[in-house]
């Protein structure tokens, strides 16, 4: 591109690179995951806060690695870049293609998701006539299109609509969850079981828990879900200001605070509601944390936080946008998909056409979730995906220095080669551990059908990216052999 064409343009400061980072973990896997893992894994029981805390170890040490390589290559595209730059182009691709296309499907599955607690909104204002049209398949499917493609328009208008619109929805969550926080702490299991008696005439058998060491792995394989996100903040390089400080800054920023909402949250929830009556609940219909809390609170505060929970999936969708479109850009700019994808809009400074495509995706997984029947598919995918990216991204910290010692140079934190191998070795032990569980938990699972296993459907997806790859790759070196050199430099600013 000449100099006069449209480019990304650094507009995003260090709140609207934090918002993008939580916006993109807090949502569904806050409000919903935590408690429908009692239909998921059953016999997790009382442990899901365990689980936890523990899932949040390898996402630490890929939160990290990602600090260490966005210092060193601020630019669009992050996991790509840095894996293609550090490693190989393949593996750079692979790596960002996994997270592309899991990221892209879940998506659609959170626009799905997203229905149902606007349906019990209707219900707690005692508009049933409302709530079951939102039942309806046809029109479930409709209203989460509409969701979908409303964020995708956001994002095509540029970053200052995009601020305008994640910032205003980041505050608004953060309230509300506070609202369920302060609700959860200030209640206790007794209050909810007189409550339940009182408004359906039911109780509650606390049966014990038993422990399983299976059940545990696979609980915090899927839980590892909920930090997934920050990755979107490193796929916004090439539009942050002042990107060698605020990236890892906002990347450290994201995950600390959004660790300690989850924890506070989670506990605040099962401190008030008996796991025993969640798993329960969850076998015949989606639960969510304003769901479960509205037993024990006024009517017109459980209306507040069903709304709530409504808004904190909503904030996920323009953030995650931003993000897979990020990487389509990327590739673009690098030649591995058609470099019409990379073009930017004149007036809005936004990559459109990697926008577009990757809502074209996103719609898959609103019509994949409808008819599998469980949304717990297109999760699965997203963790199999994310888990392979953040693995590669540890390997990257790993190999930088013997494979590009130039760009290596760059890095402004954590300096220490040891620290960074460290880092990254422990990275690769606990995520590959990770990965095995949750592979062994979903080819163990008794499903209707083979397409219904996340990890054939990951496979299959990745072999497709992989033959692509090899024949663009080919074609690249034959008809423009000097891009080669292009995949050992940072692209241009």
């Amino acid at each position: 591109m000449s100099q006069t064409s449209p480019h990304l343009s650094r507009q995003l400061g260090l709140l609207g690179l934090t918002a993008t980072g939580i916006c993109s973990m807090i949502g569904a896997s806050i409000y919903v995951v935590p408690f429908m893992i009692q239909r998921n894994i059953p016999g997790i029981g009382p442990y899901v806060l365990p689980a936890f805390l523990f899932a949040a170890i390898p996402a630490l040490f890929a939160a990290f690695a990602y600090i260490v390589l966005a210092s060193a290559m601020p630019r669009a595209g992050g996991s790509y870049l840095y894996a293609s730059r550090a490693i190989q182009p393949y593996w750079g691709f692979i790596a960002s293609f996994s997270q592309w296309f899991g990221l892209s499907i879940v998506i659609g599955v959170i626009a799905y998701v997203v229905v149902p607690f606007f349906r019990d909104v209707f219900l707690a204002l005692g508009w049933e006539e409302v709530a079951k049209v939102l039942e309806i398949g046809g029109i479930r499917v409709s209203i989460s299109l509409l969701i979908l493609w409303f964020f995708t328009w956001i994002n095509i208008r540029g970053i200052t609509s995009y601020e305008k619109t994640l910032i205003p929805l980041m505050t608004l969550m953060f309230l509300l969850g506070g609202v369920v926080i302060v609700a959860g702490l200030m209640l206790d299991q007794q209050d909810f079981i007189m409550a339940l008696t009182q408004k359906e005439n039911r109780t509650v058998d606390l049966i014990p828990a038993t422990w399983n060491w299976s059940t545990f792995f696979s609980a915090a394989a899927l839980l590892f879900s909920s930090f997934i996100g920050f990755d979107a903040i490193a796929q916004a390089g090439g539009e942050a200001k002042n990107p060698q400080r605020n990236l890892p800054k906002a990347i450290g920023l994201a995950i600390l605070g959004v660790g300690l909402f989850y924890f506070s949250f989670t506990y605040a929830v099962y401190h008030t509601v008996p796991w025993q009556f969640v798993a329960e609940e969850s076998q015949t219909k989606d639960v969510s944390a304003a769901g479960l809390l509205s037993y024990v609170l006024p009517s017109w505060v459980g209306i507040i936080i069903l709304l709530g929970a409504a808004i904190a999936l909503l904030n996920d969708l323009p953030a995650m946008i931003l993000s897979v479109s990020r990487l389509v850009y990327s590739w673009s700019a690098d030649g591995l998909f058609p470099r019409s994808l990379a073009r930017i809009h004149p007036k809005f400074h936004s990559p459109y056409p990697a926008i577009l495509l990757s809502s074209g995706v996103s719609t898959l997984g609103i019509l994949g979730s409808h008819f599998a029947g469980d949304f717990f598919l297109g999760i699965d995918i997203m963790v199999t995906s994310m888990m392979v990216n953040f693995l590669l991204m540890c390997l990257a910290l790993v190999l930088f220095p013997r494979i590009n010692p130039k760009l290596h140079q760059k890095i402004k934190v954590f300096p220490s080669q040891k620290l960074q191998q460290t880092i990254g070795w422990l990275g690769i032990v606990f995520l590959s551990f990770f990965l095995i569980m949750h592979t062994r938990k979903d080819l163990v699972s008794e499903l209707s059908a083979w397409y219904f296993h996340s990890t054939w459907i990951w496979m299959i997806v990745m072999s497709l990216a992989s033959l692509y790859f090899l024949f663009r790759w080919k074609k690249i070196k034959t008809d423009q052999p000097e891009l080669i050199q292009k995949f050992t430099e940072l692209p241009k600013d």
